[in-house]
């Protein structure tokens, strides 16, 4: 049994919390707060874009630290899922690390590529894992859309349009600050960065046009470039001014034998979805069955594939440090275009 310390109590903690429920192989044994109403159980405050809101919970099978030292000294403790704000992630998994745990860290990895590589080599030094919480590829839309591109049915992916798109998120009073959260790109964006990086491959370049707000780029359109000149792939990314639609996500994956097409958008009295679909080149329009479609359930994909990880000793594809770590570069880079108003290497 992998025994788990979830550092930090907050909505992405409540939703790694539930998934735990529903995994097998591992077990929930601490948690670490600040707060003592939410050491003593009381998640009741927790609200996020998806999924229940907190509840009442059950504490008296996990101990409850005060401090993230005291929960990283636990002897019991396998691993530490760092769920804590993304300027805390660098510093307290190489100190998780150094003191023999294996590591699983929301995204973003870290707010920059140097502190991504801090982090790997603490842990191959350590001879421990780290993971790092890319959700996006266990989503039922992007899951399916992984499946049909590995089975090679279509043919190959040539290229795609991604988009993920926000409201002004008024209540993250550091959401625009580069040494805090790191911004749209580095917290938002980095979705679609990691899924274009594990579908395609590393590109060589981007050319990203957009508008900054302070030291971080608001809002962009990027043109990927690759070593493969026939991947055409872009991204639309960002907050606008739309407070009645919080939240949009959607994807275009072309293949050379048919076309993926998913889109989801939340607005204020209501979401909608034009659900996945394939259109195939003999005209065929294919609409897969992806269940109830609830995106907490692909957290528990993500759950199981860090279960499988550590315990074979075989390290994730997809949610390996490698790729975060890239997908944090290609953020950095976009930032770049966006300022210097050209294409810039990667």
């Amino acid at each position: 049994m992998l025994k788990v310390g979830l550092a930090g109590v907050g909505f992405m903690s409540w939703i790694h919390y539930l998934a735990y429920q529903k995994v097998r192989g591992v077990k929930l044994a601490a948690i670490c707060s600040r707060d003592a109403k939410k050491r003593a159980g009381d998640w009741r405050g927790i609200q996020g874009n998806f999924g229940p809101p907190g509840e009442q919970i059950d504490v008296s099978t996990m101990r409850a630290y005060a401090s993230v030292d005291e929960l990283i000294s636990d002897p019991d403790i396998d691993l530490i899922d760092n769920c804590l704000p993304p300027h805390l992630h660098t510093d307290v998994s190489i100190c998780a690390l150094k003191a023999g745990k294996h590591v699983f860290v929301e995204k973003p990895m870290a707010l920059t590529e140097s502190d991504c590589n801090k982090m790997e080599a603490a842990a191959e030094k350590a001879g421990k894992q780290i993971l790092v919480g890319h959700v996006l590829p266990y989503f039922p839309e992007y899951a399916y859309a992984r499946k049909v591109i590995d089975s090679g049915k279509y043919g190959k992916a040539v290229g795609g349009s991604f988009k993920r798109v926000i409201s002004d998120p008024l209540w993250l009073t550091d959401f625009f600050d580069p040494k805090q959260v790191g911004g749209p790109l580095v917290d938002l964006h980095v979705h679609d960065a990691h899924f274009i990086r594990l579908l395609f491959g590393m590109p060589t370049a981007v050319f990203s046009q957009g508008r900054m707000r302070g030291e971080v780029v608001e809002y962009c359109n990027t043109l990927f470039q690759f070593a493969d000149p026939s991947l055409v792939v872009n991204a639309t990314s960002g907050v606008i001014n739309q407070q009645g639609r919080p939240f949009t996500h959607a994807y275009e994956i072309h293949l050379e034998k048919a076309m993926m097409h998913f889109d989801f958008a939340a607005f204020s009295e209501a979401a909608e979805l034009m659900p996945l679909k394939i259109v195939t080149n003999t005209g065929k329009v294919i609409r897969p069955d992806l269940g109830d479609g609830d995106p907490a359930r692909g957290f528990e994909g993500e759950i199981r594939e860090v279960v499988r990880s550590i315990r074979s000793g075989q390290p994730s594809a997809i949610l390996s440090g490698k790729l975060a770590r890239d997908a944090i570069v290609l953020c950095h880079k976009q930032s770049e275009s966006v300022k210097r108003g050209k294409l810039v290497k990667v």
